[in-house]
């Protein structure tokens, strides 16, 4: 008895044994692409927007860069220009540029120190100032070109005025006949120079903003916006008279984001006049 009940415990084992056999050849192992799914791809059709814009794209780009004129030639990173009033140094009302630069000086001044010594220092600072680029075009009628180069002031501070110089070539050199200052970015800032109508037409940042001869442009009191994104332009015309450019027409302001929309005329006049203003509340 004994016997038969050990073959029988065998043969159970046996069994199992084999069972066991048949399921695991059955089942096959998972994989890790099976137990993690892959990440998201990325969609190469995006891209980040910029976050400002590029308010020089229109004076940097391919129109007014050729002339048959001398003026085309001529080195303007090398050369000396004058100052306008308010910007001239004590000794000098000129700069002059080096490769295309002048390093500005900048000197510190704190309470600390006395009236003369702040004084002293602050008469110590010099602008510097950068070649920007220069642009060929019959601002005069008279059917050669000019040249108008465009110089960036540096302040070593965040403003970044420009200046805009008109030569004519006479007895061999450029001969100056306008020069002019325009605002920071946003605040006047020069937008784009060009002919329109057989006009010198000139368009600057902001609402209603002019050249006024050649130290400042005009503005709206309350004109204030972010420096970096101007909402608006100006655009107004100039005519050569044989000694001046004088306005010519309206100045007209547009909406920078769209500049098919009728644009408003004259807008300073009106804001300062409180029975037309009315009609803009």
């Amino acid at each position: 008895m004994k016997d038969i009940a050990t073959l029988f415990a065998i043969a159970v084992l046996l069994f199992a044994s084999a069972c066991q056999t048949e399921v695991a050849k059955t089942v096959e192992p998972r994989t890790s692409a099976e137990t993690a799914a892959p990440p998201p791809a990325s969609d190469p059709t995006s891209s980040p927007s910029p976050l400002f814009p590029d308010l020089q794209a229109e004076l940097l780009d391919d129109r007014y860069k050729t002339t048959s004129s001398p003026l085309g030639t001529f080195d303007f990173k090398n050369f000396t220009y004058p100052l306008p009033r308010g910007w001239q140094h004590p000794e000098a009302n000129e700069i002059t540029l080096e490769n295309g630069k002048v390093k500005a000086v900048a000197v510190d001044v704190d309470e600390e120190m006395s009236d003369e010594e702040r004084a002293e220092r602050k008469a110590a600072r010099r602008i510097g100032m950068s070649y920007v680029t220069a642009r060929f075009m019959d601002v005069t009628g008279d059917g050669a070109d000019e040249a108008v180069v465009i110089l960036k002031v540096e302040t070593t501070g965040n403003a970044i005025p420009q200046l805009v110089y008109i030569y004519e070539w006479k007895d061999d050199a450029p001969a100056l006949l306008w020069n002019f200052r325009t605002g920071d970015r946003a605040d006047g800032g020069l937008k784009d120079v060009r002919i329109e109508n057989s006009l010198l037409t000139v368009e600057l940042y902001g609402q209603d903003r002019f050249l006024l001869g050649e130290t400042e442009t005009g503005k709206i009191t309350g004109d204030e916006e972010q420096l970096c994104c101007p909402t608006h332009f100006t655009r107004s015309a100039y005519k050569w008279n044989g000694k001046n450019f004088l306005m010519q027409g309206k100045r007209l302001t547009f909406e920078t984001d769209n500049p098919s929309a009728p644009p408003l005329e004259n807008f300073g006049d009106v804001v300062n006049n409180p029975q037309k203003a009315r009609k803009f509340r």
